[in-house]
């Protein structure tokens, strides 16, 4: 199935089970449907298994948002207790899509307790509350963290669990390939996963033992956490050069401060040197990096400081301070910001799932769990970007029960594909614009659209609510004279949901008076002036202004520039 395919099947609102090889792009999937969500204006809690994940989507995980936390047990006790707290109703009210990503990192009984509290705090027997859920993940990669020994371990996978069962998800089995570029490792990563590696295939691996990585320092990724930091602050001390420090910022709850610290990559302390091997640890295209592009630090750019990293593909960027979040509703509750770089001469598999390295060495002779050498082998591009220390046949195998269960989640999938392929395109809008309308969402659709929606659900004898626009709501109150607040108030929304609406209702209704919330002529000069300071992609977005702004000792919102660019 393709991307398109599966995005079309989700905007229909069925109960979803994403997955596919690693690098088929699912996580970049989930985060066009979670864009196609806020659009319309419909509430999605974005989650994932573990912290790492879900930075990877300003997300949460699914720990912390469903207040399981570390519980091993969710009876009515615990549910009475849950109920105590007044964010949960307040999150659970509100949401109405449940992501949750790398599901393969999640226990059965876990998913079990999701679903218990999502009935519980939505009032509803439906499956998990009736919110939709779109599930993501690969049983192949990396499984829950079991204790006991492999051989011994009792699987616990989701795909066992009650809720996994009573939610029933139509699969979406992505085949498309976006990370590997090498034909010969594709085909191996494909045979792995089907448990049919042959004697040549190995033959190509045991070429791979201690070759020469073409003059490049290759991140060497480690089935254990042990010495990984004390290796790469060897490797840096090594170097005989000015050692530079970045200390990470951070804003917002102590607590969920000290969460996202935990779940993210980035240093509290990073320290650099000119030679420095280091690791992209976000996504952007725009430089042309992504988590897990290699480089060398050349130098440090004379008026920001700013690193100057050569990536290994030739291109060298001044890598500047991004920011992490965890959003919730449209508004974030903690951040922290860093340069998006790691030391690169160590790393663990765990923490390199979800990367696209361009070469590895790694050790395969101590795996503990099935995946660990599917998760290291598919981090890398090409076959010549890998350069093995050992490995032994037995860690390149996969779980014998996935193995029967991935052919059944093929032809569910293919099937999925035949059925909603015989939508017309009338029948696919009609179910998309039912769900919206569903979920409380939005229709912005053009004129001809509507009038083609209106007609669909006439023939089809079906009554959908006509909803104003949320905009429109909001404009009508701020052309009476409301301020921001009072907006936010009254409409019980955010006040970085207003201000949203606000520069949705001036693009649409550039005639709107909004004199009234004007804000200071300095906060406008302060914003004008660091606007002229950014270059091409970089004019006019939130982020680079706001760097800029914390540096020269400001602390505007992310609102408060908003609102300033409107008056510009």
């Amino acid at each position: 199935m393709t991307q398109e395919q599966a995005f079309k099947i989700m905007k229909t609102g069925v109960n979803i089970y994403l997955t596919g090889s690693a690098g088929s792009g699912k996580t970049y999937l989930l985060n066009k449907y979670i864009g196609y969500l806020e659009d319309h204006e419909i509430a999605v809690a974005v989650t994932a298994s573990t912290g790492i994940a879900a930075t990877h989507m300003n997300g949460m995980t699914i720990h912390g948002w469903s207040g399981i936390g570390v519980k091993n047990v969710m009876g009515e006790k615990e549910l009475e207790a849950l109920e105590e707290k007044k964010y949960l109703w307040k999150r659970f009210d509100k949401a109405r899509v449940l992501v949750i990503d790398e599901v393969s990192m999640l226990h059965g009984f876990q998913l079990d307790m999701v679903d218990k509290i999502c009935k519980r705090f939505k009032r509803n027997g439906k499956p998990f509350g009736g919110l939709q859920v779109i599930l993501s993940g690969d049983f192949f990669q990396l499984p829950p963290v079991e204790k006991t020994k492999k051989e011994d371990a009792k699987s616990s996978m989701i795909y066992e669990s009650e809720a996994w069962k009573i939610l029933n998800p139509a699969i979406c089995y992505l085949t498309e390939q976006h990370r590997q570029e090498d034909d010969t490792l594709t085909e191996i990563l494909n045979n792995i996963r089907t448990n049919t590696l042959e004697e040549k295939h190995y033959e190509y691996l045991d070429k791979c033992i201690d070759r020469e990585l073409k003059g490049i320092k290759a991140t060497k990724l480690y089935t254990h956490n042990i010495n990984v930091d004390k290796e790469n602050y060897e490797e840096l001390a090594q170097i005989d050069e000015k050692e530079k420090v970045y200390s990470m910022t951070s804003k917002g709850h102590e607590i969920i401060v000290d969460i996202l610290k935990k779940s993210c990559l980035a240093y509290e302390e990073l320290r650099l040197k000119i030679g420095a091997e280091v690791m992209c640890i976000k996504n952007n295209f725009d430089k042309g990096y992504v988590n897990g592009s290699r480089g060398k630090i050349t130098g440090f750019e004379v008026e920001s400081g700013y690193p100057i990293v050569k990536l290994y593909n030739g291109t060298s960027v001044v890598v500047a301070p991004e920011i992490w979040a965890i959003e919730e509703d449209g508004r974030i509750k903690a951040s922290i910001t860093q340069f998006p770089l790691r030391l690169a001469w160590a790393i663990t598999i765990h923490k390199s799932q979800g990367m696209s390295l361009d070469n590895a060495l790694i050790d395969l002779r101590s795996t503990f769990t099935y995946g660990m050498g599917y998760v290291a082998l598919s981090r890398v591009r090409t076959l010549s970007g890998i350069c093995l220390i050992g490995f032994t046949k037995e860690s390149l195998l996969v779980n014998p029960k996935i193995l029967e269960l991935d052919q059944e989640l093929k032809n569910e999938s293919f099937q999925n594909e035949l059925m909603f392929k015989k939508l017309k395109n009338g029948e696919q809008e009609l179910l998309e614009v039912e769900f919206i309308n569903r979920m409380g969402g939005i229709i912005n659709h053009s004129n001809e659209s509507r009038k083609q929606g209106r007609s669909l659900l006439k023939g089809k004898r079906r009554i959908i609510d006509t909803k104003i626009p949320t905009i429109l709501i909001t404009k009508e109150l701020l052309d009476k004279g409301n301020n921001i607040k009072e907006i936010a108030k009254e409409r019980s929304l955010t006040i970085g949901t207003i201000t949203h609406h606000i520069e949705q209702i001036m693009k649409e209704y550039p005639e709107t008076i909004i004199t009234h919330i004007r804000p200071s002529q300095k906060n406008i000069d302060l914003v004008k002036k660091v606007n002229k300071k950014l270059k091409g992609e970089e004019i006019g977005k939130l982020n680079p202004i706001k760097l800029i702004l914390e540096k020269e000792g400001s602390s505007l919102s992310f609102e408060d520039i908003r609102l300033a660019k409107l008056f510009i």
